[in-house]
């Protein structure tokens, strides 16, 4: 009945596995072979000095491995929407600023001289944008990668049960927003550099704010995905 209570342990909010109480996960059974292999795990040399060491890592230690990357992936999860959500609002602030709402080329917030957090947000790099893309991106990075090293021996979205069908949802969820994420970053260095490629506002303005409209709405649909497939786990 250990492995049974393990499948029922709270998930990570924004990971792409399940984390299980390490405590909870490599209980022994009182008798039988199952303590037996608990107790090897914990006292490697009972079960038979070097084979032990070099045989294939054990369901319960590959268990006992993901309960103590869970915790972490679940902050990074955490920190990662986050940063999401932050980009995503200074993305909509920064768009605002030079197109309004589908303003004209020579009627928006930053022509006009009402721009969201002064005019000096009209022109340059948009620091405070860049800063939250850039950490977001990198809080994604490490949450994505840890979601891949986390082991799963006992294959938990497998199965008929609400549970098992959920968990296959977000699992197949975590390719819609990775797949924004890079697109995102693609459309976001077009934009940037759009003086570099030869496109300017007072000749390209409906160009460039095709590109940012492409780029604002991929942004939501990402952060809808990534709040979607937490939220999936927790609620």
């Amino acid at each position: 009945m250990g492995t049974l209570a393990a499948l029922l342990i709270a998930t990570p909010i924004f990971g792409l596995s399940l984390d299980i109480d390490p405590s909870i996960a490599v209980a022994p059974a009182a008798t039988g072979p199952l303590s037996a292999a608990m107790a090897a795990v914990d006292d490697p040399g009972a079960g038979g000095g070097d084979a032990a060491s070099d045989a294939e890592p054990t369901t319960a230690e590959l268990m006992r491995m993901r309960g103590e990357m869970a915790p972490i992936h679940k902050w990074f999860g955490i920190a990662t929407w986050a940063a999401m959500t932050a980009t995503v609002f200074l993305g909509w602030v920064q768009y605002y600023n030079l197109y309004g709402f589908f303003d004209g080329r020579d009627d928006n917030p930053c022509v006009r001289g009402d721009a969201v957090f002064g005019q000096g947000q009209c022109s340059g790099t948009p620091i405070p944008h860049l800063t939250s893309a850039i950490l977001t991106t990198a809080l994604y990075s490490v949450t994505f990668g840890l979601s891949f090293r986390m082991p799963d021996p006992l294959n938990l979205d497998e199965g008929d049960g609400d549970y098992a069908k959920n968990l296959r949802v977000h699992k197949a969820l975590r390719w819609v927003h990775l797949v924004g994420m890079v697109a995102q970053m693609g459309l976001g260095l077009v934009i940037a550099n759009g003086s570099r490629l030869g496109l300017d506002r007072t000749n390209d303005y409906g160009t460039l704010r095709a590109l940012s409209t492409v780029h604002m709405g991929i942004g939501m649909v990402t952060w809808g995905t990534l709040t979607a497939a937490g939220a999936l786990m927790v609620f």
